[in-house]
């Protein structure tokens, strides 16, 4: 499972499902330099999303997958 200080690249190298939930919402965090040292919060923050919620998602398909 993943929180708003999982780290973006981290968090899509443990659990590379998370690139669905990227991909609906038009992150292109996976991708993007500044995933390196850049936390789920600030990214989804940063895109103008509700960190709280994207990130209970991506936990949703996490849980699903296992």
């Amino acid at each position: 499972m993943v929180d708003k200080n999982t780290n973006i690249l981290v968090a899509v190298q443990n659990y590379p499902i998370i690139r669905e939930v990227f991909a609906k919402y038009g992150l292109g965090c996976v991708g993007c330099m500044i995933a390196s040292g850049e936390t789920l919060g600030e990214g989804i923050t940063a895109h103008g999303l509700n960190a709280d919620e994207v990130i209970a998602e991506i936990n949703r398909v996490i849980s699903e997958k296992k």
